[in-house]
Protein backbone atom coordinates (compact mmCIF):
# COMPACT_ATOMS: atom_id res chain seq x y z
CA UNK A 1 0.00 0.00 0.00
CA UNK A 2 1.46 3.46 -0.99
CA UNK A 3 0.53 6.56 0.61
CA UNK A 4 1.30 10.12 -1.10
CA UNK A 5 1.07 13.21 0.57
CA UNK A 6 -0.13 15.65 -1.41
CA UNK A 7 -1.41 19.70 -1.53
CA UNK A 8 -4.18 21.06 -2.71
CA UNK A 9 -4.94 24.56 -3.89
CA UNK A 10 -8.13 25.44 -2.65
CA UNK A 11 -10.18 29.13 -3.15
CA UNK A 12 -8.72 29.61 0.66
CA UNK A 13 -5.43 28.09 0.68
CA UNK A 14 -3.88 25.07 0.42
CA UNK A 15 -4.83 21.86 2.20
CA UNK A 16 -2.79 18.97 2.84
CA UNK A 17 -3.80 15.32 2.00
CA UNK A 18 -3.12 11.96 1.86
CA UNK A 19 -3.85 9.58 -1.49
CA UNK A 20 -3.83 6.05 -0.57
CA UNK A 21 -3.48 3.66 -3.74
CA UNK A 22 -2.90 -0.36 -3.60
CA UNK A 23 -0.18 -1.67 -5.76
CA UNK A 24 -2.43 -4.35 -6.92
CA UNK A 25 -5.00 -1.88 -8.99
CA UNK A 26 -2.61 1.29 -10.27
CA UNK A 27 -4.45 1.54 -13.37
CA UNK A 28 -7.82 2.22 -11.57
CA UNK A 29 -9.85 5.81 -12.19
CA UNK A 30 -12.21 5.12 -9.87
CA UNK A 31 -11.48 7.08 -6.16
CA UNK A 32 -13.31 7.84 -2.96
CA UNK A 33 -12.92 10.90 -0.87
CA UNK A 34 -12.80 9.63 2.87
CA UNK A 35 -14.04 12.71 4.83
CA UNK A 36 -12.53 13.19 8.34
CA UNK A 37 -14.39 12.96 11.85
CA UNK A 38 -13.97 15.81 14.32
CA UNK A 39 -10.40 14.69 15.55
CA UNK A 40 -8.77 14.96 12.04
CA UNK A 41 -6.38 13.42 9.70
CA UNK A 42 -4.39 10.67 11.73
CA UNK A 43 -3.24 7.12 11.66
CA UNK A 44 -7.04 5.70 12.39
CA UNK A 45 -8.69 7.21 9.34
CA UNK A 46 -5.27 6.59 7.63
CA UNK A 47 -6.13 2.53 8.40
CA UNK A 48 -9.60 3.49 7.02
CA UNK A 49 -8.59 4.61 3.68
CA UNK A 50 -5.31 1.74 3.76
CA UNK A 51 -8.61 -0.69 3.94
CA UNK A 52 -10.01 0.70 1.29
CA UNK A 53 -7.60 0.90 -1.18
CA UNK A 54 -6.64 -2.38 -0.36
CA UNK A 55 -9.84 -3.17 -2.45
CA UNK A 56 -8.54 -1.40 -5.35
CA UNK A 57 -9.73 1.97 -5.38
CA UNK A 58 -7.59 5.69 -4.67
CA UNK A 59 -8.73 7.22 -1.47
CA UNK A 60 -7.99 10.81 -1.03
CA UNK A 61 -8.26 11.56 2.92
CA UNK A 62 -7.66 15.54 3.03
CA UNK A 63 -7.49 17.57 5.86
CA UNK A 64 -10.98 19.49 6.30
CA UNK A 65 -9.24 22.20 9.05
CA UNK A 66 -6.38 23.55 6.67
CA UNK A 67 -7.69 26.87 7.26
CA UNK A 68 -6.53 26.70 10.57
CA UNK A 69 -3.54 24.59 10.49
CA UNK A 70 -1.07 23.98 12.44
CA UNK A 71 -3.34 21.97 15.26
CA UNK A 72 -3.52 19.21 17.11
CA UNK A 73 -2.91 15.92 16.79
CA UNK A 74 -5.53 15.01 19.00
CA UNK A 75 -6.60 11.56 20.21
CA UNK A 76 -9.58 10.61 19.64
CA UNK A 77 -10.47 8.89 23.10
CA UNK A 78 -9.30 11.37 25.26
CA UNK A 79 -9.78 14.54 22.99
CA UNK A 80 -12.74 16.00 25.21
CA UNK A 81 -10.94 14.91 28.45
CA UNK A 82 -9.12 18.19 28.57
CA UNK A 83 -11.02 21.47 28.47
CA UNK A 84 -8.72 23.49 26.69
CA UNK A 85 -8.51 20.58 23.73
CA UNK A 86 -12.43 20.89 23.50
CA UNK A 87 -12.13 24.13 23.09
CA UNK A 88 -10.04 24.39 20.28
CA UNK A 89 -12.21 21.37 18.60
CA UNK A 90 -15.02 22.87 19.06
CA UNK A 91 -13.60 26.22 17.78
CA UNK A 92 -12.15 24.12 14.65
CA UNK A 93 -15.74 22.54 14.12
CA UNK A 94 -17.64 26.15 14.47
CA UNK A 95 -15.04 27.51 11.73
CA UNK A 96 -15.02 24.88 8.91
CA UNK A 97 -18.69 25.46 7.48
CA UNK A 98 -20.59 23.12 5.43
CA UNK A 99 -20.20 25.19 2.48
CA UNK A 100 -16.42 25.40 2.85
CA UNK A 101 -16.15 22.02 2.23
CA UNK A 102 -18.16 22.19 -0.41
CA UNK A 103 -16.21 24.41 -2.32
CA UNK A 104 -12.99 22.29 -1.10
CA UNK A 105 -14.77 19.46 -2.44
CA UNK A 106 -14.49 20.93 -5.87
CA UNK A 107 -10.55 21.14 -5.35
CA UNK A 108 -10.11 17.34 -4.16
CA UNK A 109 -12.11 16.23 -7.21
CA UNK A 110 -9.76 18.86 -9.62
CA UNK A 111 -6.64 17.30 -7.26
CA UNK A 112 -8.11 13.40 -8.62
CA UNK A 113 -8.24 14.33 -11.81
CA UNK A 114 -4.90 15.86 -12.06
CA UNK A 115 -3.38 12.15 -10.47
CA UNK A 116 -5.04 10.35 -13.36
CA UNK A 117 -8.20 9.69 -11.29
CA UNK A 118 -11.08 10.47 -13.70
CA UNK A 119 -13.51 8.06 -13.16
CA UNK A 120 -16.43 7.64 -11.38
CA UNK A 121 -16.08 9.22 -7.29
CA UNK A 122 -17.64 8.01 -3.97
CA UNK A 123 -17.85 9.92 -0.87
CA UNK A 124 -17.70 8.64 2.43
CA UNK A 125 -17.96 10.39 5.59
CA UNK A 126 -17.41 9.91 9.54
CA UNK A 127 -18.80 12.16 12.26
CA UNK A 128 -18.98 15.64 11.05
CA UNK A 129 -17.65 14.25 7.67
CA UNK A 130 -20.86 12.29 7.07
CA UNK A 131 -23.33 15.56 6.35
CA UNK A 132 -19.91 16.82 4.36
CA UNK A 133 -20.03 13.50 1.79
CA UNK A 134 -23.68 13.68 1.46
CA UNK A 135 -23.74 17.72 0.64
CA UNK A 136 -20.84 17.13 -1.77
CA UNK A 137 -22.82 13.94 -3.36
CA UNK A 138 -25.67 16.77 -4.17
CA UNK A 139 -23.14 19.70 -5.00
CA UNK A 140 -21.38 17.32 -7.79
CA UNK A 141 -24.07 14.69 -8.93
CA UNK A 142 -22.24 14.53 -12.16
CA UNK A 143 -19.32 12.72 -10.76
CA UNK A 144 -20.20 11.08 -7.21
CA UNK A 145 -21.81 8.52 -7.72
CA UNK A 146 -22.32 7.30 -4.08
CA UNK A 147 -22.34 8.55 -0.30
CA UNK A 148 -22.02 6.71 2.98
CA UNK A 149 -22.17 8.95 6.43
CA UNK A 150 -21.31 6.88 9.72
CA UNK A 151 -22.07 8.45 13.03
CA UNK A 152 -22.78 11.39 11.12
CA UNK A 153 -24.49 14.70 12.92
CA UNK A 154 -27.54 16.98 11.65
CA UNK A 155 -28.15 15.34 8.91
CA UNK A 156 -31.31 16.83 8.60
CA UNK A 157 -31.26 20.08 10.74
CA UNK A 158 -33.26 23.48 11.18
CA UNK A 159 -29.75 24.61 9.36
CA UNK A 160 -29.77 26.21 6.00
CA UNK A 161 -26.91 24.18 5.09
CA UNK A 162 -28.76 20.63 6.32
CA UNK A 163 -27.90 17.94 3.51
CA UNK A 164 -31.54 17.29 3.87
CA UNK A 165 -32.72 20.14 1.67
CA UNK A 166 -30.24 18.81 -1.30
CA UNK A 167 -31.72 15.73 -1.75
CA UNK A 168 -33.29 16.75 -5.20
CA UNK A 169 -30.04 17.20 -6.20
CA UNK A 170 -28.56 13.87 -5.18
CA UNK A 171 -27.92 11.35 -8.03
CA UNK A 172 -25.68 8.97 -6.11
CA UNK A 173 -26.68 5.81 -4.45
CA UNK A 174 -26.72 7.33 -0.71
CA UNK A 175 -26.29 4.78 2.39
CA UNK A 176 -26.77 6.22 5.91
CA UNK A 177 -25.43 4.33 9.28
CA UNK A 178 -26.42 5.71 12.38
CA UNK A 179 -25.92 4.77 16.32
CA UNK A 180 -28.37 3.30 18.26
CA UNK A 181 -28.87 6.42 20.33
CA UNK A 182 -27.10 9.42 18.66
CA UNK A 183 -28.07 13.18 19.99
CA UNK A 184 -26.66 14.51 16.90
CA UNK A 185 -28.73 12.56 14.77
CA UNK A 186 -31.95 11.95 16.92
CA UNK A 187 -35.42 10.11 15.41
CA UNK A 188 -36.59 13.23 13.89
CA UNK A 189 -33.91 13.56 11.91
CA UNK A 190 -33.91 10.31 10.31
CA UNK A 191 -37.46 10.67 9.36
CA UNK A 192 -36.71 13.77 8.12
CA UNK A 193 -33.91 12.47 6.57
CA UNK A 194 -35.82 9.68 4.52
CA UNK A 195 -38.46 11.57 3.69
CA UNK A 196 -36.41 13.81 1.69
CA UNK A 197 -34.42 11.55 -0.01
CA UNK A 198 -37.51 9.34 -0.63
CA UNK A 199 -38.85 12.48 -2.41
CA UNK A 200 -36.28 13.53 -4.43
CA UNK A 201 -36.54 9.65 -5.42
CA UNK A 202 -32.88 9.06 -4.01
CA UNK A 203 -31.51 5.15 -3.65
CA UNK A 204 -30.64 4.80 -0.59
CA UNK A 205 -30.65 3.69 2.66
CA UNK A 206 -31.15 4.27 6.71
CA UNK A 207 -29.85 1.76 9.14
CA UNK A 208 -29.53 2.31 12.82
CA UNK A 209 -26.70 -0.29 14.64
CA UNK A 210 -28.64 -0.57 17.88
CA UNK A 211 -26.21 -0.50 20.56
CA UNK A 212 -23.64 1.14 18.87
CA UNK A 213 -22.48 4.88 19.94
CA UNK A 214 -21.30 7.56 18.31
CA UNK A 215 -17.86 6.86 16.64
CA UNK A 216 -18.01 3.14 17.12
CA UNK A 217 -16.62 2.36 13.46
CA UNK A 218 -13.23 4.36 13.69
CA UNK A 219 -10.36 2.27 15.60
CA UNK A 220 -8.87 4.85 17.92
CA UNK A 221 -12.50 6.50 19.96
CA UNK A 222 -13.07 5.83 22.77
CA UNK A 223 -16.69 3.93 22.09
CA UNK A 224 -14.84 1.99 19.01
CA UNK A 225 -17.01 -1.78 18.24
CA UNK A 226 -15.33 -4.46 16.87
CA UNK A 227 -18.76 -6.15 15.63
CA UNK A 228 -19.95 -2.85 14.76
CA UNK A 229 -17.30 -1.55 12.77
CA UNK A 230 -16.88 -4.77 10.67
CA UNK A 231 -20.78 -4.40 9.99
CA UNK A 232 -19.72 -0.90 8.72
CA UNK A 233 -17.13 -2.34 6.88
CA UNK A 234 -19.52 -5.07 4.92
CA UNK A 235 -22.18 -2.73 3.97
CA UNK A 236 -19.30 0.14 2.91
CA UNK A 237 -17.67 -2.13 0.46
CA UNK A 238 -21.22 -3.14 -0.93
CA UNK A 239 -21.75 -0.12 -1.66
CA UNK A 240 -18.86 1.00 -3.45
CA UNK A 241 -18.50 -2.40 -5.43
CA UNK A 242 -22.19 -2.04 -6.80
CA UNK A 243 -21.70 1.83 -7.84
CA UNK A 244 -18.23 2.07 -8.95
CA UNK A 245 -17.04 -0.79 -10.23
Amino acid sequence: MAKQDIQIKTEDGIAKAGLFRSATAPSSKVAIILYMDAFGPRPALDQIAEKLAGQGYAVLVPDLFYRNAPYGPFEAKTAFSDEKRKAVITGLLSGTTQDMTIRDSGAFLDALDAEGLTGPVGTVGYCMGGARALNAAATYPDRIVAAASFHGGNLASDAADSPHRKAASIKARVYVGTAGVDRSFPPEQAARLAEALRAAEVDHVIENYAGMAHGWCVPDHSVFNATGAERHWKRLTTLFAETLE
